[in-house]
């Protein structure tokens, strides 16, 4: 008995929230005593409804109460933590700050484990046994324990809401039935139940359709990734074995080369030295027969000088008289010539074996198609920075504004020789290749011009931009506008055009030309298939006519 007072007192003492000792105990205004840091949480929580209850008995408070810390009560609890007392172990059936309490329990609250739609009440395990044991109970719906069954009141007529108003989307009461919902679609909430379980079930059955087809798609997207990685891994360590032996080539040939250089330095070298030794040693000659005539001149006897004269040796003519050429040998020049048109050829060759690389990667990628643009900020946000190829220019092309402007001159110009360059008509290439998205404009002289795009390897000896199946060109000549592809022509507009857009999108296959103004008017566009980077070109007809590629930024 002893034992049983010391466990009562235990529960006296106790914190219904945290179960423990109270540690500064508060009382609320019913009465109920908590520690005061649950008690203040426990109402934190209920804030935003305003309203502020007990734990225990559920009597409400309006406004929060202001707590004080109950100092006797506090004392008390102190001395009979010295005298051995401690807290009770937590009874885990008992019903916490989540948890729902049962609706019946007086005193301390146990834990609900089910609730009755029907009563609108939650039981703990014992309470809930008349439901299990009365036939009119067992009618009655039990659901998990639930916070929300105050939900199922009609707040207009304190009545259970076991109708459903189809018309207004709504749950309703009998009385809402003859009331503001008289007249409407009106079922029983446990046919609408029905109603929406079904439409439930399509929809779950859609879903687990779109889950196993994005399993599908991910274990096919995983196996991608492996294969990719499979292949990069090979390719990289193939590519560079291939660099690797490219380097050695390239090494090999220049030790070659510079061998060669050397070998002939040396050749021409020794020539030098000995002809130059033959010169020093005509030179000491000179010297002395010069000493003997100036001697010979100062002879005051005439028939002295006379007698001496013809016995001074005539000076024969040097077999090395003739005019020495010592420029640099041409031999030289044409080995620096060489390597550089090699290091171009190169240049270029890496550059379109690396935009077909990359443009190769990009085509495999998934992406979603972007839309073309619309206005002309759209089309900037793809501009791109374009100069003109001196390699490629005819020879009456000047280059001038950084490459980004050329004009048509009747004189020709100096340009070394080089396989890319344009010899039969007045047109040139870009220097940059084209692939993704691009947008350009050309500022157009007054007699006009082509503004097209060119495959690199376009015939550089007979081809006109359009007049094959490797090039698009848009004609402006005065107010008589064309497109040209592979020796087709399409008329377009009849205006005048100073100033070009042109936009690619390479993966697309699109090509777009628009007269520039104020406004931006498409001319022509293209549908195709592009299989290689392009470039920009140009042609003009007239001497003293140019073209540039404007700054867009």
């Amino acid at each position: 008995m002893a034992q049983k007072g010391v466990q009562l007192d235990r529960e006296s003492f106790s914190c219904s929230i945290c179960l423990d000792l109270l540690k500064d105990p508060v009382a609320t205004p019913c009465g109920h005593s908590y520690c005061m840091k649950c008690i203040e949480e426990f109402w934190d929580g209920e804030d935003q409804k305003k309203i502020h209850s007990c734990p225990q008995c559920r009597k409400t408070f309006t406004p929060r109460p202001a707590l004080q810390k109950n100092i006797m009560l506090a004392a008390l609890v102190e001395q009979l933590k010295k005298s051995g007392l401690q807290a009770a172990p937590a009874d885990h059936s008992c019903a916490g700050p989540e948890d729902v309490a049962c609706d019946v329990c007086t005193g301390r609250k146990l834990k609900a484990i089910k609730s009755c739609l029907t009563c609108l009440v939650s039981y703990c395990e014992e309470h809930v046994q008349p439901h299990y044991a009365v036939a009119q109970l067992k009618k009655h719906q039990l659901v998990e324990p639930s916070k929300k069954l105050h939900e199922n009141i009609c707040s207009r007529h304190d009545e259970v809401m076991k109708m459903f108003c189809r018309t207004d989307q709504q749950s309703i009461c009998h009385v809402c039935t003859v009331d503001e919902h008289k007249g409407h679609d009106i079922v029983s909430a446990a046919a609408e139940r029905r109603e929406k379980q079904k439409e439930l079930q399509v929809r779950r059955e859609d879903i687990q359709q779109r889950i196993q087809s994005r399993e599908k798609d991910v274990k096919q997207l995983q196996q991608q990734l492996e294969a990719i990685n499979v292949s990069a891994d090979k390719t990289a360590e193939d590519s560079e074995k291939i660099f690797s032996e490219l380097i050695r080539l390239v090494q090999k040939r220049s030790s070659e080369v510079k061998q060669q250089i050397r070998s002939q330095q040396e050749t021409e070298a020794s020539r030098v030295r000995e002809l130059q030794e033959k010169l020093e040693q005509e030179i000491t000659e000179l010297k002395r027969k010069d000493a003997e005539l100036k001697q010979l001149s100062h002879t005051e006897d005439h028939n002295q000088f006379v007698h001496n004269y013809q016995s001074v040796s005539a000076l024969g003519e040097s077999p090395h008289s003739s005019s020495i050429d010592v420029a640099p040998l041409r031999s030289f020049e044409d080995v620096t010539a060489a390597v550089s048109q090699l290091r171009d050829k190169l240049q270029d060759t890496l550059r379109d074996t690396w935009t077909n690389i990359s443009l190769r990667g990009a085509e495999g990628l998934l992406s979603e198609p972007e839309p073309e643009p619309e206005s002309r900020a759209d089309f900037f946000r793809y501009s791109c920075e374009i100069t003109l190829d001196p390699n490629t220019a005819h020879k009456h092309l000047l280059l001038s504004e950084g490459n980004r402007k050329v004009t048509h001159f009747l004189q020709d110009q100096f340009y070394p020789h080089h396989p890319g360059r344009f010899t039969s008509c007045p047109q040139i290439l870009s220097k940059e290749s084209l692939t993704g998205r691009c947008y350009w404009e050309v500022k157009l002289g007054e007699t006009g011009g082509r503004v097209a795009v060119a495959y690199k390897d376009v015939d550089k000896k007979r081809s006109v931009f359009g007049f094959n199946d490797k090039s698009w060109s848009l004609v402006c000549y005065l107010n008589s506008n064309q497109f040209l592809h592979n020796n087709i022509s399409t008329p377009i507009s009849d205006r005048v055009l100073s100033r070009v857009g042109v936009y690619l999108d390479h993966r697309a296959g699109v090509l777009s030309f628009y007269s520039v103004s104020e406004t931006m008017t498409l001319l022509h566009k293209v549908q195709t298939s592009f299989t290689r980077p392009l470039h920009a070109g140009i042609f003009l007809y007239k001497y003293g006519a140019t073209a540039e590629i404007c700054k867009l930024k």
